[in-house]
């Protein structure tokens, strides 16, 4: 049988449908918002393409919004937060409000798990706490996180309530996801590859550790781990965080997740969102490579990041036929 396929990012933008929504809403937060919209948005590339799951339509900056942070979406600027600064700034931050202020997309989790087949899954999602903490402390995104980094360096104490405070709220998020119907949760560390070792130990690592057992104490669901750019340091992440399954972005070799990960844990990955640009022979080419690698034991197929904007649709509807007609 072929592995299980579904894709990050994969209700956005590249989609015609996706498109329509989003013009009608009255911005990014208020899509994430608003239950129908973000039900429907959620539901699409699963209706078109037949993936094996859904992800929900959200965004990792929901949490530092209900904490109490503005936050604010442009197209051409990507996400700008209201800065976190120095411990002084953490009593701005409410981790015991921060669930109800996100009813609106445990509404949405219950409107797709009714929609959907009962033989799909339905993935609920976080941002882990130091990517999240990243975007708070800079601001938006960033190329070298230096302020994040010099306040972690700086006064790790101080730092660590910040990371404490996005844990609080991220735990009794994902949990509040699964009671509302979702059958799996990703916690997307996508900065973890700044970090050296130690530091990749402290506010990577552990963090998830805790949100991982939390959330199998209170909800005893799967969980899987993204922490992108780690190279060889998620062998160590996978063993220590007590995930189920660990995404692979596209730098990690397959030979290497095929005999140091996969006898421990399933893997999830990796395929090139550009060769899902780009389509036909190459971009089934490398599918198929990842597939004979990887397939014959515990797997899920996915990409190494999410979708991009300009992917053809038609190009991700070949890759799930390619995945699909594969036979180990």
């Amino acid at each position: 049988m072929p592995p299980p396929i579904w894709l990050m990012r994969q209700a956005g933008r590249y989609l015609p449908e996706y498109r329509a929504i989003r013009a009608e809403a009255k911005g990014f937060l208020y899509l994430c918002y608003d239950p129908a919209m973000a039900a429907e948005a959620t539901l699409q590339p699963v209706r078109r393409f037949g993936l094996d799951a859904a992800i929900l339509f959200s965004d990792i900056l929901v949490v530092p919004h209900a904490l109490g942070l503005a936050v604010t979406f442009e197209d051409e600027r990507g996400p700008e937060v209201e800065r976190v600064g120095s411990a002084r700034d953490l009593d701005r931050l409410d981790p015991t409000a921060a669930v109800s202020r996100l009813a609106p997309v445990f509404e949405t989790v219950r409107r797709v798990r009714a929609a959907l087949a009962s033989d799909a899954t339905l993935i609920g999602f976080a941002g882990a706490p130091w990517t999240v903490a990243t975007y708070m402390v800079e601001g938006g995104t960033s190329r070298d996180f230096a302020a994040t980094k010099r306040w972690a360096f700086s006064d790790p104490e101080g730092f660590g309530r910040l990371i404490d405070t996005i844990e609080t709220a991220t735990i009794d998020y994902l949990v509040a996801q699964v009671a509302a119907g979702a059958d799996v949760v990703q916690l997307f560390d996508s900065w973890a590859g700044v970090l050296a070792d130690e530091d990749f130990e402290r506010w990577c690592v552990a963090p998830t550790a805790r949100i991982v057992a939390a959330v199998k104490v209170r909800a005893d669901v799967p969980v899987i781990g993204f922490p992108r750019g780690a190279g060889v340091l998620i062998d160590r992440y996978a063993a220590a965080t007590g995930v189920d399954a660990v995404g692979l972005d596209t730098t990690v070799p397959l030979a290497w997740a095929r005999d140091v990960l996969q006898p421990k844990v399933t893997v999830q990955g990796n395929l090139d969102p550009l060769l899902l640009v780009t389509g036909g022979a190459a971009m089934e080419r490398r599918a198929r490579a990842i597939l004979e690698a990887l397939g014959r034991r515990p797997f899920i197929f996915n990409l190494g990041h999410g979708v991009v904007p300009e992917t053809p649709p038609d190009h991700v509807a070949a890759l799930v036929a390619c995945v699909r007609g594969w036979r180990p």
